[in-house]
Order: structure tokens, then C-alpha cells, then sequence
């Protein structure tokens, strides 16, 4: 089976090393037997989402979220929304998680507005959030399962009815150091504040990401069983980690 992966605005977006969750995904999609195929999905282009199984958002400085924001304004966004309502594999991080909410408003200039994917806002706080991050979240397999990474925002996002949190805050502030949220997920759309990058210490989370892609794709999730032990130790050293 193949798979494609896409990287959305990768010479805009990815400010903390986010690529690492494109190479993740591949190399581990790659290591459950699947054919992989990985397009770099730049500012003006059109990505034919149709053809996209999981779809990456990094995280950007607000002038590059003003670009990306003008853009999404654009056909794309539109095409964006539909894929995600179709049920598109999208991890959105940071920068790409504020966008996809209602709107962002930074410290200066205008509201930039997003694209209503998440029932949640941003607003700019008054204090920087910069430190390991430790969540549980119920909605990975096997019940509730540690999710780890390094945040580095000053963000505030608050979520409406309309969307649940990736998970609950063990260790940090994750969306805004007050409700014990992190991240938000919709149908197959992830958004967190995580970078490290996050997924290659959090191989649970990979394949549960590839696993929704195929069953989207495909109607059914093979993955073969593999030999985490690297993986495991890394996240369980990360959540030793202090704040």
C-alpha cells in the first residue's frame, strides 16, 4: 500500500525542526511495509490534497504565519477545509495549530483570521511558555498514553465545545498554562504546541496517524510490528526530563 505524505509552506513553516515529523511518518510507514511517497507542498503551489494521505503543518514566526494566513485565504484553504471534513491525516503544529482555529490575534498588528477548522482561538499572553512538555492523551490506542515534547509559545489558545484537547497537561502549560489542555483534535486533524520534533519520540502517536491515513485511504491499517526499544527509551527519558 502507498502512502503519500505531504509537507505544506516547508520553507515557511518550520521553525523548531518540524521536518523531523515528515521523516517519522515516512520512515516509519516505510518500516510497516508501505510504499512511501513524500511532495514538499510550497507557498503558491496546488497541492491536489485529494491525493494526500497525511498532511504536515509546522510552526512559523507571526510574519511568516502573516503569509501563510493570506494564502490560506485563497483557494487552498477552502480545499484544505474540505479534505479535513473528508477525513485528511493533518498534524498541525504551533504556528500551523493557531491557523486552523478561528484566529489568531498577535501582540501587534491585525487578527489574522483561520480557517475554522478548530473550534478554538489564540490570542498572544503576556508570558512565554518554553520547556518539556508531558500530556496524557485518552485518544491514542491502548487507553490513555503519554505524549512528549518541548514547547516554545506565547499562545494562548482556548478551545470551544466544538473540538476536544489532544490531551491533559502532566508536565507544562500546553494550550494556555490555565485549563490543563493541550493541543485539539477534529475527525483526523491534530493540532499541538509540541515540537522537539514530536513525533519521533512518540512513535504511538506515528502510527496512529498512519494507521487513520489508511484506514481512510485503504479501508483496513496493516502495520507491521516493530522493534521500539530505542523509541520507548527515548520517550521514557524525555518524560524523566525536568520543566
Amino acid at each position: 500500500m502507498k502512502l503519500v505524505i505531504g509537507h505544506l509552506y516547508p520553507e515557511l513553516m518550520g521553525i523548531y525542526g518540524d521536518r523531523g515529523n515528515v521523516l517519522a511518518l515516512a520512515r516509519r510507514a516505510a518500516w510497516h511495509g508501505h510504499e512511501v511517497e513524500v511532495r514538499h507542498l510550497a507557498r503558491g503551489e496546488r497541492p491536489h490534497l485529494a491525493s494526500v494521505d497525511v498532511l504536515v503543518l509546522g510552526g512559523g514566526q507571526d510574519k511568516e504565519q502573516v503569509v501563510v494566513c493570506e494564502d490560506l485565504q485563497g483557494p487552498l484553504g477552502g480545499e484544505l477545509r474540505a479534505a479535513i471534513e473528508d477525513g485528511l491525516v493533518v498534524l498541525s503544529i504551533c504556528g500551523g495549530y493557531q491557523l486552523l482555529g478561528h484566529y489568531y490575534q498577535p501582540h501587534r498588528g491585525d487578527k489574522l483570521p483561520g480557517l475554522s477548522v478548530f473550534d478554538a482561538y489564540t490570542v498572544a499572553g503576556p508570558e512565554r511558555f518554553i520547556g518539556n512538555v508531558v500530556i496524557s492523551s485518552p485518544l491514542l490506542p491502548e487507553g490513555a498514553q503519554t505524549v512528549v515534547g518541548f514547547e516554545n509559545h506565547s499562545g494562548l489558545t482556548y478551545l470551544g465545545p466544538g473540538v476536544q484537547p489532544l490531551g491533559t497537561v502532566l508536565k507544562g502549560k500546553g494550550n494556555n498554562g490555565r485549563d490543563a489542555t493541550e493541543g485539539a483534535v477534529y475527525k483526523n486533524c491534530f493540532g499541538t504546541y509540541l515540537h522537539g520534533p514530536v513525533l519521533p519520540k512518540n512513535p504511538r502517536l506515528v502510527d496512529h496517524l498512519l494507521a487513520r491515513a489508511l484506514e481512510r485511504r485503504y479501508g483496513s491499517a496493516p502495520l507491521n510490528p516493530l522493534d521500539d526499544r530505542l523509541e520507548v527509551a527515548a520517550h521514557q527519558a524525555a518524560v524523566r526530563l525536568p520543566r
